[in-house]
């Protein structure tokens, strides 16, 4: 259930990359909210900042380079940005947690499942050791893995693509935590198991009532889980609506060409809807808008300044001199 209170509002983020080419702005002045139990699906092409926006929400930016330089971002009121790292490590899995985006290179090879998904538990709950293994288990039932008390002992090479997604569930989802990340969280997974593995995630996020951020090149994920849609472009929000509204009136050019680049079961073509170019370098951005040198109806003024964000019709927000 949506509440009407903003648990998660992101403020003018700012995030560089300091490098010998210059000042690479990855997230340069992001912002949007989100509310109790709603889901938020970032969309864009690789390099436009998705997932370095969630390491941002986190303080989980590489160092050295990495360094967040401006914005807020405020968990029920509380600017995590001026938080500790000592109190970052006791939000970080407790209140807000992270679906990385490869199960095989987030799951440690040298210890065995039970070990993975107890070592949270451990951390933030007072729990003795026995109950931590009971925990373990019922975590694991949780995400739907067979026979737990066997699988709690294996290791990560001994399961499927599928299997290890769901042992990550399980390890973000001990806690009981207040907002889930999931950074493409079906890449290295079939369709089949992708279809499985977001059922799962629904339907925990409606028991839970978990409020969720969706990372993901994918409109069909898009979709099924999220109520809202923010499309990135080179570090910025560039438009932002409900689902709903986004797929039936898209405004921003960018939007559009990725919808055109989605093949479509009734319309028979040669070839696919494509964009053309390049994602500009971030180091070296064009003056005015970022998606000028790509866009089919770039007007001068695009040239020179970036639009303001713009209201089109009510929560349907975009950033384009095509209106106004």
């Amino acid at each position: 259930m949506i509440s009407n209170k903003n648990i998660l509002e992101v403020q003018d983020l700012k995030t560089y990359f300091y490098t010998s080419r210059g000042a690479v702005k990855a997230v340069d002045g992001v912002s949007f909210e989100l509310k109790k139990g709603e889901t938020l699906g970032l969309v864009g092409e690789s390099g436009c900042g998705k997932s370095i926006t969630c390491l941002s929400v986190m303080r989980l930016v590489p160092r050295p380079a990495g360094h967040i330089v401006g914005g807020r971002v405020l968990l029920e009121g509380e600017d995590l940005l001026k938080k500790s790292e000592k109190e970052m490590t006791r939000i970080r899995g407790r209140r807000i947690t992270m679906i990385l985006q490869d199960p095989m290179m987030s799951l440690n090879p040298l210890f065995t499942i039970g070990e993975q998904v107890a070592e949270p538990i451990r951390i933030h709950q007072k729990l003795g050791k026995l109950a931590v293994w009971e925990k373990v288990i019922e975590m694991l039932r949780l995400v739907r893995i067979p026979s737990p008390e066997v699988r709690m002992r294996e290791y990560p090479h001994q399961m499927s693509g599928g299997m290890r997604q769901r042992i990550s569930g399980a390890m973000t989802l001990s806690c009981q935590p207040d907002i889930l990340i999931a950074d493409e969280p079906t890449t290295a997974l079939d369709l089949t198991i992708q279809a499985q593995f977001l059922s799962l995630l629904k339907e925990i996020q409606q028991q839970a009532n978990l409020t969720m951020i969706v990372v993901t090149h994918d409109f069909g994920i898009i979709a099924r889980v999220c109520e809202r849609v923010a499309v990135m472009y080179a570090g910025k929000i560039v438009e932002s609506a409900l689902t709903r509204e986004l797929f039936n009136n898209p405004v921003h050019p960018y939007t559009i060409a990725l919808l055109n680049s989605l093949p479509k079961m009734e319309v028979k073509v040669d070839r696919l809807y494509s964009i053309e170019g390049q994602p500009p370098e971030l180091h070296a951005l064009p003056l005015g808008c970022s998606f000028s040198p790509r866009c089919p109806h770039v007007m001068e003024v695009c040239l020179k300044n970036y639009p303001l964000q713009k209201e089109i019709t009510s929560g349907h927000y975009a950033s384009c001199w095509l209106h106004g």
